[in-house]
This record gives C-alpha cells, structure tokens and sequence, in this order.
C-alpha cells in the first residue's frame, strides 16, 4: 500500500509539479531533436555512413525499453523523489561522456548509460502525475507538461544547427548540464516522494529474458541489410530474441510478481493505448531520424536550415495543446484516435513527394500539420492508458507503456534506416538523389504502417475514457433535460 506520509500534496506542489516532471521531459526532448539535427556532422567526424548512425540514436531508445521495466517498481521501493532525481544525475553523466567520446562505438555505449537515465525520467513522471491529479484533471495535467518539454524541439533543431556550424559536435551533448543541474535542485525539494510500504522482490529473470530479447532484436534490425552477418545468423538471433520474449510471456502468466503486468492488457482502454500507440510509433519514430538525412544531405540545406524546417511542427505541437482537452471531451477517444492515426499516416506520407524541386512553403506546411495531428495523437494515447487504472495499478501501467513507446522508436528508428539503405546502394549513401528516393520510400513505408494501426483503436467503445475525456458526461448532462419529459 501507498505511503501515507506523501499520499496528499499541498495545492503549492500540486501548481509547481507539472514544471518539475517538465523539466526532465525538456532536457530528453532537447537532447534527441539537437542530436538529430547533428546526425551528418558527427557521421562526417567519426568517419562513417550517415545511415550507420541509427545504432547512435537506436541505442538509446532501447537502453529506454530495456531498463524501463524496472522503473516503476524502484520508485516504488525507494520513493519517486530518489528514482527520479537519479535519472535525472544518470542522464546529465551520461550526456558529458557521449560530448566526450572519440569513436562511434564510444559513442553507442554513452547513449545508452544516457538510456538508463532517461528509463527512469518518463515512467516514474508520469506516474506521479498520474497519482497526484484525478482522472478528471488528467488530461490537462499532461497537456501542460507536454508543453514546457515541447519548447525542446521547437529549441533544439535551430541550436544544433548553430552549434554544428559554428562550435563542435560534442556541445550538443553538454547543453544539457544545466538543464540536468536546475531538475537535480527543484526535484530534491519539490517532487512528491510516492513509495510503496511493502515492495514485491524484483523478477530478475523477466529482466533477463525481456531484456535480452528485446536488445537483440533490436540489433537484429540495427544489422539487417548491412552485409555484416549472414542470412544464417541473422535468423538465428532473430529466433533466440523470439524465444526469450514467448519464455517471459511463459513466465508472466507463472510468477506471483512478473516484471511487467500484462494482466493490465485485459483492459480495453489500456490495450488499444499501448498496443495502437506501439505500432503508430513505430511509424513516427523513424520520422526524426530522416528529417535530417532529406534537408542536410539530399536537399543540401545546412544544419541551421534544417533545424528551421523542423521549428514549424514544434509550434503546431505547442499550439494544439490548450485546446486538447476540449477536442477530447467534444468526440471521445474512439474517434480522435481512429481518425487521427489515418491522418497522422497520410502527412507522413506526404513526405514521400519532397524533392528537389519542392518549394519551401511547402514542406512548412507539411511540418506544421504533421506537428498539430501528431501532438493530438500522442496526448491522446498517453492519457487513455489511465482511463480505468487504479491508484495501485499506476506503476505498472507507466512502466508498461513507457517500455512499449521506447522499443516502438527504437525499432522505428532501426526500421527507417533499414528501409532507406534497402533502396540506396552502400557506395550512393551520400549521393543526394539516390538518398532523397530511400528516405521517400521510408516515408512510404512508415506513413502506410501508421494508416493501418488505426484499425487497433476500432476495438474503442465510443464511451470509453470517459473519466479523463468527460466526453460522455456533457452528453448526459446535455440530455437530461429531454429525458426528463419522458
């Protein structure tokens, strides 16, 4: 059960906690979108393909997914203020190595001592918010959190094109020191301190096979395509990672206290959240990795040029928030979702018809709208994942879905690289046209795979969220006066 002794925050800490979680958000937000502006920088300083530099940005989102599921359980042991305040120390170490590393495998294992930083950062954030605002304040709670942690990809394109062009690479990796000082200081003395009196034992072995089976297929797709393994080998760890993921399903449903619940999946809302929200990242996820590639190397703009052309669906993404609770409460779940995930789909696709001859107000455009929709998707899934959680359950459902979001980018991210270098020869990697035509085909492929994970939210009843969306209860209340005639 619950502490007690941290069970009721003052309406101060309350006010003042969707900046502290903010915070954390700001600093991971602005360290990818600045990294991925760099991409082309850094490939050029450590002497490889700008294609191989999605093991960089892979290796992170899985360290995310694979020490995430440990998160909620020690914010439950150790208290959320301790969990969080040292992911917060982890990712800033962490970002200091990565400025210093000399090797792109240098580089690979500091990103993913940043990973298990950033593990830690998102589940146990939102666990806290989850547990010190009602359902009904939710939405808001977790809007105005977006938005502060948003101004970091509005920031961070424009500040790595600047320090790429006129500083060093490395720099973007130490902007986040203060950033990680200023959350130590607010988080030591504001974070609400959530813990659990009694905490079950860790499952190690879950750990074990969920963890190594998830790295290795990760890495699966990282080298697929890549002629460094056979066709033989590949298979063959693409076999064990898929044994060791159906031996910790095995083990779930058998141990007393698995690492993940997947009980939670017997909910409808909290299904179609996660399982929809995996497979519509996955689509997304590739997004940042290619925005890059087509400006600075296909199109030939610069790293401050490519950076303005990300600003537009940052804006859009800030722009839409004020309004999402009421965009929510207006149609429901269900219909945002649907008709959103097609949209989402359809804007990324469009990407596949920028070339060298697209005008500039165009792909503005294209940036923007794909900002506004996505903004709504991801609000949208990442509150529905509570709708019929219990307090107690909120751990589990944070860690959960914060190791599906990782692994889903971690995957987009290695699948979008491999869909581009299938379509473009190893000796063309840097020849602007043959690359402009593999990242349209990725954009293709991941706008096609995102039209149809819509299908996963059909499963959505049109009153379901109704807690957090209070879309069902203005209709009630609409309707009582004509029910009373009757």
């Amino acid at each position: 059960m619950p502490d007690p002794s941290s069970a009721l925050p003052s309406d101060s800490i309350k006010r003042l906690l969707p900046w502290l979680v903010a915070v954390a958000f700001f600093m991971q937000s602005l360290d990818t979108t600045i990294l991925n502006t760099a991409v082309p920088a850094i490939a050029r300083a450590m002497e490889v393909t700008p294609l191989n530099m999605k093991a960089v940005l892979a290796s992170y989102t899985l360290s995310l997914a694979v020490f995430i599921p440990i998160s909620g359980w020690m914010a439950d042991r150790f208290g959320t203020r301790r969990v969080f305040a040292s992911a917060i120390g982890f990712f800033t170490v962490g970002s200091i190595l990565c400025g210093l590393a000399t090797s792109i495998e240098m580089l690979v294992a500091c990103r993913v001592i940043q990973g298990v930083g950033g593990a830690m950062m998102m589940p146990v954030g939102r666990m806290t918010l989850a547990r010190t605002f009602g359902k009904a304040d939710l939405v808001r709670a977790m809007s105005f959190v977006a938005i502060p942690s948003l101004v970091g990809p509005m920031i961070g394109p424009v500040a790595g094109g600047l320090i790429v062009a006129y500083l060093h690479w490395s720099i973007v990796f130490f902007v986040n020191i203060p950033v990680g000082l200023l959350g130590l200081y607010f988080v030591q003395r504001y974070l609400p301190d959530y813990r659990e009196t009694q905490t079950h034992p860790l499952d190690v072995v879950g750990l074990v096979l969920f963890g190594g089976g998830i790295a290795l297929l990760s890495y699966v797709l990282e080298v697929f395509g890549d002629h460094r393994l056979s066709l033989a080998e590949i298979f063959g760890l693409l076999g064990i990672a898929l044994a060791l993921l159906a031996g910790y399903g095995i083990r779930a449903t058998l141990t007393a206290f698995p690492l993940l619940n997947l009980g939670l999946f017997k909910l409808r809302t909290f299904r179609a959240a996660v399982s929809g929200g995996f497979f519509t990242r996955l689509g997304l996820g590739g997004i940042p990795f290619l925005f890059p590639l087509l400006y600075q190397i296909g199109l030939g703009f610069s790293p401050i040029q490519s950076g303005l052309l990300v600003l537009p669906q940052a804006i859009a993404s800030i722009g839409l928030k004020t309004f999402m609770p009421t965009i929510l409460a207006k149609l429901g779940y269900r219909n945002v979702l649907v008709g959103n995930t097609i949209i989402v789909g359809i804007m990324i696709m469009s990407f596949a018809t920028v070339g060298a001859h697209t005008p500039i107000w165009l792909i503005v455009m294209q940036a923007f709208i794909l900002g506004f929709f996505t903004s709504m998707q991801y609000t949208s899934m990442n509150t529905l994942v509570y709708a019929d959680v219990s307090a107690s359950q909120t751990s589990s459902a944070s860690t959960i879905a914060a190791t599906g979001q990782q692994l889903a980018i971690s995957f987009g991210v290695a699948g979008a690289g491999l869909i581009a270098a299938f379509f473009v020869p190893p000796e063309l990697h840097s020849h602007p046209d043959a690359l402009i035509h593999g990242v349209q085909q990725s954009f293709l492929a991941l706008g096609i795979l995102t039209v149809v994970s819509s299908v996963v939210f059909m499963e959505l009843r049109k009153d379901d969220g109704e807690a957090i969306s209070q879309h069902d209860s203005q209709k009630h209340r609409a309707a009582q006066p004509e029910s009373a005639e009757h």
